[in-house]
C-alpha cells in the first residue's frame, strides 16, 4: 500500500472514488428509507427493488457509448466531465427534496446511474494506467476497499441524517419526508464538487484516440453491443471472471431489496439505522476481505482464494434466514462480507490483467453491462415473487441455492485454483512470496516458463506467482508414482523420460499452440549446489515451431529450505523469523528461438533482482553477528594457530569491551587497523563496526607512501595495533614508525589492561542471557545497512591504491552467497591465512564464518605453510582459501604433508589466475582439487567460483561445478556481462570481450574519487555493473574464462598480445612451470610498443630467446628484450606489482 501511495494521482483518485461512491449511496439511502417508512408489505419490496434496477438500467444501455468514450478519451478526462455531470445533477435532486417532489427524486437515481455508467470504465480502465500491471491485485484491493468503506459511511451517516430529521415529526406522505430532508441535498452537492476540484488533479496517462470513431447505426441496431459481448465471451478468463461477479452482485441487490423487510417481519425491527447497520456489516467484510485480498494479491494474482470464498458465501447465504438477533445477523453479514471482498477483488484483476491495453474500456464496459444485465434480471424476479406473494425468507433461501450452484462451478472450473490455494496456505504458513516481473506474464497466447529448480515446491511458487493455470513438465520417474499420477493427470500434468522424447516434446509443443502457459525445468532435476545446472536442450525443439514466447524466471529464497537438497548447516543457518521470504522474478519475453546459453544469462541477471529484495531484509553486520553468536553460544568461534579457542559468547564480549572503548577513543568516522590475521584482528574489526566505525584494515606490506596516503585519504585520525605484531613487522624491515607518526597509536596490549574483570563478567552474563534484540539496542550502535563498513585499499598492481568503499550490504550479500555455493556443513572449519587489509580475507576468511557460525582458525603469514599445516590437521579444517603464489608453496615444501591436509573439503584460489602447474601439482600430492574463484575489491569481493561437481544418484547424473580453465559461473545474484571494450554492446556467447559485473556487491564507489567511481560503474537494464579491465568469454553453460587484463596487452605492429599468453609460453618452452617471471609493454620507437621479459633468478639468460625460437613460438609473442632479475616485485597478497615491475623494466631498459 505505501508504494500506491507514493504513486502520482493515487491518493487524488482513490479520494475521488470515495466521494463518487458517497454522493450515489447518499441519495439512494434517502429515497430507499423514504419507501420503507411510507410503503409496506409487496410495494415496499417493489419500489426497492424498482430503485436498485433504475441504478442498473444505464450500465446496460450506455455500456457501449461508455466504453467508446473511456477507449477514445484520456480516462481522467472522462471522470472530469462525468464529475461535472454530478455537480448539476444533486443540484436538481436538492430541488426535488425541496419542493417535495418525491417521484421526481425517484427518477434523479436514474440520472446519476447515468453518470456513473459513463464513469464506471474510465475509473477500473484507469486503476491499470495508474498503478501498473504488477499493482493490480493490490490497486484492485484498495479500490474495493475505499469504494465499499464510502458505501458503508453512506449507509451510516445519510440513515443517521435521515433518521435525525425525521425525528419528533409527523409524517404523511413521501413529499412530507423529502421537505425534511432537503438540508441533505446540499451535502450532495458540496461533495461533488470536491469531487470535482479532486478530478483535476487526476495525471494523464493516456492520448486522445482520434482514429476511433462510434458508429451509431451500428449501435442502434445492437451489432456494435453484439460484437463487444463477443469480445468478452470469447476469452474465457474475462468471461468467467464477469459471470462470478455478476451472480455476486445480483445476490447482494436482492439481499438489499429484500433484507428490509425481512427484518421488519421476521425480526420485528422499524429503526433504519439498525436495519442498514446490519447491512453495512457487509461493506465492513468487503473493506477487510478486499485489503486481505490484496495482502494476498502482493505483486500478483491470488485466484486460490475464489472457491474457497464462494463455498463459503453460499454457507452464510443459507445460515442468515436462520438467525433472528441483531448480533448473530450482524456477525453473518461480516463473514458475508469478507468472502464477498476475497472473491471479487481477485476476479476485478483477472479482467484488467486479460483485457488488452486498447481494449480495456470494451471490456470492462462489458463488465458492468453484463453485471447490471444479472443483476436487473435477479431484481426482476424478485419483483414477479414478491407479486406472488412469496416471502423475503423464501427469496434468500433460494439465493443461498443460487450461491451454491455458483460455488459447485467455480469449483468444476477452477480445480487448479483450489488445490493451488490449498498449496498457498499451507506454504504461506511458513514462506512469503514477493513477484517481481508479474507484469511481463502475458495475458494470453503460449508461453514456455524457464526457469531455475531448486526444491520440491518450485512447481507450488512458480503456479501460485501466475494468474494463468500452468502446465508442468515433470520427469516421468515422478509422474508414474502410483499415489501421484491420478492427480498429476488430473491437473495436465506431461511427463517426460530422459534423453529426447519426441511425444512429450510434441504435446508441449500442441499445448504452446492452444495458447496455454507449460513450465519447464531445464535443468532436469532439482540443483545439489544451489547453482544452475547444465540446461538441457529439448525445450528448444518443443519451442521452435510452437507460436509461442519464452518467459524466464528465477526464484530465490529456496535453497536452504527442507524442501531443497542443501546441508543441514544451511538450512539451520537460513532460519530466520516467522517466515521464509521467496522472491520469484520474471524476465521479458523472448523468441521462442533462444538459445540456451541466453536464457542462461536472462536467469542471472533476473538473480540479481532476486537477491536486491532479499538484501533489504538483512542486518548490518554486527547486529547479524549478535544473532548468530546467540544461536552458537559457547561453540567454538575462532582460535589462533597457537593459541585457546574463543567461543562465540566470549569473542562478543571482548568485543563490546573493545568497542566501548573505541567509541570513546576514536570520534572519527573511519578507524584504522594494522593487525595480522589473528583473532585479536578479528575481534577488533568486530568492535569496530559494533561501534558504527568504518573499517580501514591498513596494508602493511604496501609502501610506506602508499601506507600514508591511505591514512591521510580516509581521514584516519587513530589506528589499533599490536606491538608484537609491530615488532615482528620491524624484524622483517618493514618499518612503520614514520607511517604512524601523525596518528594516535593505540596498542591492542594496552587496551586489553583497561578491561576488568567486573565489568568483563557482566557483558558475559548479558550476553549468555539477554535476548538478542536487547544485546543489539545496548551494545550495537545503530547504522544502516548501506552505511560503509569499510574501505579496503586496492592490491596497487597497476597504480596508486584506490580507496574501495563497501556497505554492510555490500559484504553481507558477498558472504552469503559464498556461504550458499560452499553449502556449508556442521563439520566446516576455515583456515583463515589471508590478510585482512585483502578483500578475499576479510569477506570469506572473517565475516563468512563469523556471520555463518563456522569456527575459524587464524594464521598470521600465509607463507608460513609448514604450521598453517599443522593447523589444518590440529583442527580438521574443511576450507582454505589462498592464491595461486601461497598455494604453491604447499607443493614445493616437503613438510607439508598430504596427510596434514586430508581434511580439506574445498581449496579455492583466487586474487590471481591459478596456475595449471599449481593445481595439477597440488591434486597429485594433496589428492584436492583447488577451485578458481574470480573478482575484485570492488565486488567485495567474489564474484565466480568453481565449486566441486555433484553426483544425482536418483538419475545417475552429475552436476557440473567446474570446468577446468575457468573460474566458474557467476555467483547467485551476480551475473557477467561480455561487452566491446569501446562500444560496451554485449558480445555473443563464448566471444572474448570485456568483462563487467554485476549485483548487489558491486561497491559503493572510490573514496573521495567520483570521477574514477563513474569510470569503473556503469548503470544498465536496472544494474550497476563493475568494469573490470579483464578480457574473457563466458560458454554456453555460463562458465567463465579469463585471458587476461586489458592493461596487459601489448599492441605490435598493430597486433594485440597478451602478456600472460607471453609468461605462459616462456615457462612451457623452458620446461619450468614454477619459473617467477613478469612481461612488461614499453613503447618502441618501430613497432609501437616491444616486450620485455624479466626472469627470477636465472644466471644465464643468453640461450633464452634460441630456445622460444626452436620451440617455433610466435614471434610476435618472443620478448624484445629479456633480463635476469634478484626477484620479480611482490605485493603482500601474493601478486605480481606490476606497477614496481614496470618502473624496474625501465630502468633495465635504459
Amino acid at each position: 500500500m505505501d508504494r500506491l501511495l507514493k504513486i502520482r494521482g493515487f491518493i487524488p483518485f482513490i479520494l475521488m472514488i470515495f466521494l463518487n461512491a458517497f454522493v450515489d449511496l447518499g441519495h439512494k439511502i434517502i429515497i430507499q428509507n423514504t419507501v420503507f417508512k411510507t410503503f409496506d408489505g409487496s410495494a415496499q419490496i417493489m419500489l426497492s427493488a424498482i430503485v436498485n434496477a433504475l441504478i442498473l438500467l444505464p450500465f446496460i444501455l450506455l455500456f457501449t457509448p461508455s466504453a467508446y468514450l473511456s477507449d477514445k478519451h484520456p480516462k481522467n478526462k472522462v471522470m472530469r466531465a462525468a464529475a461535472w455531470v454530478a455537480v448539476a445533477i444533486t443540484a436538481m435532486i436538492t430541488l426535488s427534496y425541496y419542493l417535495g417532489w418525491f417521484y421526481t427524486a425517484f427518477a434523479m437515481t436514474f440520472l446519476l446511474a447515468i453518470q456513473s455508467a459513463i464513469y464506471s470504465p474510465s475509473k477500473y480502465g484507469y486503476i491499470k494506467e495508474l498503478v501498473g500491471k504488477a499493482n493490480l491485485g493490490t490497486g484492485n484491493g484498495a479500490v474495493q476497499a475505499i469504494t465499499t468503506g464510502a458505501i458503508l459511511a453512506g449507509i451510516f451517516m445519510f440513515s443517521l441524517l435521515f433518521e435525525h430529521f425525521l425525528k419528533g415529526v409527523n409524517f404523511h406522505s413521501p413529499a412530507d419526508v423529502l421537505r425534511l430532508m432537503a438540508p441533505i441535498g446540499w451535502v450532495l452537492v458540496g461533495l461533488s464538487l470536491m469531487e470535482l476540484a479532486l478530478a483535476y488533479r487526476l495525471p494523464q496517462r493516456t492520448d486522445t484516440d482520434m482514429d476511433r470513431v462510434f458508429d451509431w447505426q451500428a449501435y442502434g441496431c445492437g451489432r456494435t453491443l453484439r460484437k463487444n459481448l463477443r469480445r468478452i465471451v470469447s476469452n474465457p478468463s474475462i468471461w468467467l471472471s464477469i459471470v462470478g461477479l455478476s451472480i455476486f452482485w445480483a445476490i447482494a441487490q436482492v439481499i438489499v431489496a429484500t433484507f428490509p423487510d425481512y427484518a421488519e417481519q421476521t425480526m420485528g425491527l422499524t429503526n433504519t439505522v439498525v436495519i442498514q447497520g446490519m447491512l453495512a456489516c457487509t461493506g465492513i467484510g468487503i473493506v477487510i476481505g478486499s485489503l486481505l485480498a490484496g495482502s494476498f494479491s502482493k505483486n500478483h494474482i491470488e485466484t486460490g482464494m475464489l472457491p474457497v470464498a464462494a463455498a463459503g458465501i453460499a454457507a452464510s447465504l443459507f445460515i442468515l434466514p436462520t438467525l433472528n438477533s441483531v448480533l448473530g445477523q450482524s456477525l453473518n453479514f461480516l463473514i458475508l462480507g469478507i468472502l464477498g471482498g476475497l472473491f471479487i477483488v481477485p476476479l476485478n484483476a483477472m479482467i484488467q490483467f486479460y483485457a488488452g491495453e486498447r481494449e480495456a474500456g470494451k471490456v470492462l464496459a462489458g463488465n458492468n453491462l453484463v453485471q447490471n444485465i444479472v443483476m436487473l434480471t435477479f431484481l426482476g424476479l424478485t419483483i414477479f415473487f414478491a407479486q406472488i406473494n412469496i416471502s423475503s425468507a423464501q427469496l434468500i433461501t433460494m439465493l443461498a441455492g443460487v450461491a451454491v450452484i455458483g460455488a459447485v462451478y467455480t469449483i468444476y472450473k477452477l480445480p487448479q485454483s483450489l488445490v493451488r490455494f490449498i498449496a498457498s496456505v499451507l506454504i504461506s504458513r511458513r514462506y512469503r512470496l514477493t513477484v517481481l516481473g508479474f507484469e511481463n506474464i502475458p495475458a494470453s497466447g503460449g508461453v514456455l516458463l524457464l526457469g531455475n529448480h531448486i526444491s520440491w515446491i518450485d512447481w507450488a511458487i512458480v503456479q501460485m506467482a501466475s494468474p494463468r493455470p500452468i502446465r508442468f513438465v515433470m520427469h516421468k520417474a515422478i509422474y508414474d508414482r502410483w499415489y501421484l499420477k491420478g492427480f498429476l493427470k488430473f491437473f495436465g500434468a506431461i511427463p517426460i523420460s530422459g534423453g529426447v522424447n519426441r511425444s512429450a516434446l510434441k504435446q508441449i509443443e500442441t499445448l504452446l499452440n492452444d495458447g496455454e502457459v507449460v513450465c519447464l525445468f531445464p535443468e532436469g532435476s532439482i540443483s545439489r549446489t544451489g547453482q544452475l545446472a547444465q540446461f538441457h536442450r529439448g525445450y528448444e525443439l518443443a519451442a521452435a515451431n510452437a507460436n509461442a514466447v519464452i518467459l524466464p524466471f528465477y526464484m530465490h529464497g529456496l535453497w536452504g529450505s527442507r524442501f531443497s537438497r542443501s546441508s543441514d548447516r544451511l538450512k539451520a543457518n537460513s532460519r530466520a523469523g516467522l517466515y521464509r521470504d521467496i522472491t520469484i522474478v520474471f524476465g521479458k519475453s523472448l523468441a521462442n528461438t533462444t538459445t540456451a546459453g541466453t536464457i542462461k544469462k536472462a536467469l542471472f541477471q533476473l538473480s540479481v533482482q532476486a537477491w536486491e529484495v532479499y538484501s533489504q531484509g538483512l542486518q548490518p553486520i554486527p547486529r547479524a553477528w549478535i544473532d548468530t553468536v546467540k544461536k552458537r553460544g559457547n561453540d567454538m568461534a575462532m582460535v589462533d594457530s597457537i593459541g585457546q579457542p574463543l567461543s562465540h559468547y566470549r569473542a562478543l564480549t571482548a568485543a563490546i569491551g573493545f568497542s566501548r572503548r573505541i567509541k570513546k577513543q576514536c570520534p572519527e568516522k573511519c578507524v584504522g587497523l594494522l593487525l595480522p590475521t589473528s583473532t585479536a584482528g578479528s575481534i577488533t574489526n568486530m568492535a569496530g563496526l559494533l561501534a558504527a566505525k568504518t573499517l580501514v584494515n591498513l596494508n602493511y606490506t604496501a609502501s610506506e607512501q602508499a601506507i600514508t596516503a591511505a591514512i591521510k585519504k580516509a581521514d584516519i585520525k587513530t589506528v589499533y595495533s599490536s606491538r608484537r605484531f609491530v615488532d615482528k613487522l620491524r624484524k622483517k624491515g618493514v618499518i612503520l614508525d614514520t607511517v604512524l607518526e601523525g596518528v594516535n597509536t593505540i596498542y591492542l596490549e594496552d587496551l586489553k589492561n583497561t578491561l576488568g574483570k567486573v565489568e568483563m563478567l557482566s557483558i558475559l552474563l548479558a550476553v549468555k542471557w539477554l535476548p538478542a534484540a536487547l544485546l543489539k539496542a545496548i551494545f550495537c550502535r545503530p547504522c544502516n545497512i548501506d552505511d560503509t563498513a569499510a574501505i579496503l585499499f586496492s592490491s596497487g598492481s597497476e597504480g596508486e591504491p584506490k580507496g574501495v568503499m563497501l556497505s554492510h550490504r555490500n559484504l553481507m550479500v558477498n558472504l552469503k552467497q559464498v556461504s550458499n555455493m560452499l553449502n556449508t556443513v556442521d563439520e566446516d572449519v576455515v583456515m583463515a591465512t589471508l590478510p585482512l587489509f585483502h578483500a578475499f580475507g576479510l569477506t570469506v576468511t572473517h565475516l563468512m564464518p563469523l556471520i555463518e557460525g563456522i569456527p575459524m582458525v587464524c594464521h598470521p603469514d600465509p607463507t608460513d605453510v609448514v604450521n598453517v599445516a599443522k593447523a589444518i590437521a590440529t583442527y580438521r579444517a574443511t576450507i582454505l582459501c589462498g592464491t595461486s603464489t601461497f598455494l604453491r608453496l604447499y607443493t614445493k615444501n616437503r613438510r607439508a604433508r598430504a596427510l596434514m591436509l586430508d581434511s580439506l573439503r574445498i581449496v579455492i584460489s583466487g586474487a590471481e589466475k591459478l596456475s595449471t602447474d599449481v593445481r595439477d601439482t597440488f591434486k597429485l600430492k594433496f589428492n584436492t582439487n583447488i577451485y578458481e574463484g574470480y573478482g575484485a575489491t570492488e565486488t567485495s569481493p567474489v564474484a565466480a567460483v568453481g565449486i566441486p561437481d555433484q553426483l544425482d544418484t536418483q538419475y545417475w547424473s552429475v552436476q557440473q561445478g567446474t570446468k577446468p580453465g575457468t573460474v566458474g559461473m557467476p555467483l547467485p545474484g551476480t551475473c557477467i556481462k561480455i561487452v566491446d571494450p569501446d562500444k560496451l554492446v554485449e558480445l555473443p556467447t563464448g566471444e572474448d570481450g570485456l568483462i563487467l559485473i554485476g549485483g548487489i556487491q558491486v561497491m559503493k564507489g572510490y573514496l573521495k574519487d567520483n570521477k574514477k567511481t563513474q569510470s569503473v560503474i556503469i548503470e544498465s537494464d536496472g544494474i550497476r555493473w563493475y568494469n573490470t579491465g579483464d578480457k574473457g568469454h563466458v560458454d554456453d553453460d555460463g562458465f567463465l574464462s579469463i585471458v587476461d587484463r586489458y592493461s596487459r596487452f601489448a599492441k605490435l605492429a598493430g597486433e594485440m598480445v597478451s602478456l600472460g599468453a607471453v609468461e605462459e609460453q616462456v615457462r612451457q618452452a623452458l620446461q619450468q612451470p614454477e619459473l617467477e617471471l613478469v612481461a612488461i609493454n614499453l613503447p618502441d620507437a618501430k613497432k609501437g610498443e616491444k616486450i620485455v621479459l624479466m626472469l627470477a633468478g636465472q644466471g644465464d639468460i643468453g640461450d633464452v630467446k634460441k630456445i622460444l625460437i626452436d620451440a617455433q613460438c610466435n614471434p610476435l609473442m618472443i620478448p624484445a628484450e629479456i633480463y635476469s632479475v634478484e626477484d620479480v616485485p611482490k605485493l603482500g597478497s601474493g601478486k605480481t606489482d606490476f606497477t614496481a615491475a614496470r618502473a624496474l623494466a625501465k630502468e633495465l631498459a635504459m
